[in-house]
């Protein structure tokens, strides 16, 4: 998965945020402190779009929406940042251990929950 530079993650927060589509121009007002160009705000969008971040609709002006969730987009790095570990397991190893009791106690409901649709794919056991 490609990276966001600064801007770039700006934008997308934004768009993470927001309740549908944004167009360029409402973005550029949303980043108002930044005091950037509508160009500027064109091109973060082409760039994000080519890197399969966002898409637009056929509206004028263009509205934007992300491809993905915030939590998609996490669950993704993620998996990449795993995918790339010569040695998984020590990876793994590390992150359990820098996260904090509420964090376990997360992780081990989220197995639990993944061990019981694993043996019960289809929801049939007993009620």
């Amino acid at each position: 998965m490609a990276s966001l530079g600064e801007l770039e993650r700006a934008v997308m927060e934004r768009l993470w945020a927001s309740a549908g589509p944004v167009s360029a121009p409402e973005l550029r007002d949303q980043l108002a402190d930044r005091g950037l160009a509508l160009t500027t705000v064109h091109t973060v969008l082409s760039r994000l779009e080519q890197k399969a971040f966002v898409v637009h609709d056929e509206a004028r002006p263009r509205r934007f929406t992300p491809r993905a969730t915030r939590e998609e987009h996490a669950a993704e790095l993620m998996s990449e940042v795993l995918g790339q570990a010569a040695d998984r397991q020590a990876v793994l190893a590390r992150f359990v251990g820098s996260v904090g009791d509420d964090e376990v106690r997360m992780l081990r409901e989220l197995l639990a929950r993944a061990d019981r649709a694993t043996a019960d794919p289809d929801g049939a056991g007993a009620r």
